[in-house]
């Protein structure tokens, strides 16, 4: 599991156009990376909608968003437009950032337990470093959360 002071995993994956992002492309930049479980569920919906709503504010304070969830980049492609992202989100159909990032594991919902995408946010700042990580994160009202993080 990534903790607070650890640096970033580095991670390669399509955006919802299908541009290979790299960790790299954010060295020297503050940056939010979100995982969320899946396109067009109503908290994974909200989520996005809230990153959307506040995206002016993340760019004025040189903060980048990043999604991340195991959806094809042609299902990102569609929730960026139902939402108004104008951010990457990337898709992890393997989970390879979710696991690198300790956002995939054991979840329980109605007396099931099964394995997924823990819904889990982390700031990261210009040197790379994780300085704050949110895990098990209610999606309402998340996102001006994590932009006052990045404004103290």
């Amino acid at each position: 599991m990534l903790e607070e002071g650890s640096p970033v995993p580095p991670f390669e994956a399509p955006d919802q156009d299908g541009v290979a992002r790299k960790g790299s492309d954010y060295a020297g930049k503050r940056h939010v990376i979100y995982f969320y479980p899946k396109d067009f569920t109503p908290g994974c919906t909200t989520e996005a909608d809230e990153f959307s709503a506040e995206y002016t504010k993340f760019r004025r304070a040189g903060v980048s968003v990043i999604g991340v969830s195991p959806d094809p980049p042609s299902s990102h492609k569609k929730f960026c437009a139902k939402t108004g992202a104008k951010y990457a989100l990337l898709s992890d159909p393997e989970k390879k950032m979710a696991r690198a990032f300790g956002a995939w594991g054991r979840k329980k919902f109605m007396g099931k337990e099964y394995d997924g995408v823990i819904r889990s946010t982390f700031l990261v700042d210009e040197k790379g470093t994780v300085f704050r990580a949110f895990r098990n994160v209610r999606p309402r009202g998340h996102a001006l959360q994590v932009l006052q993080e990045f404004q103290k």
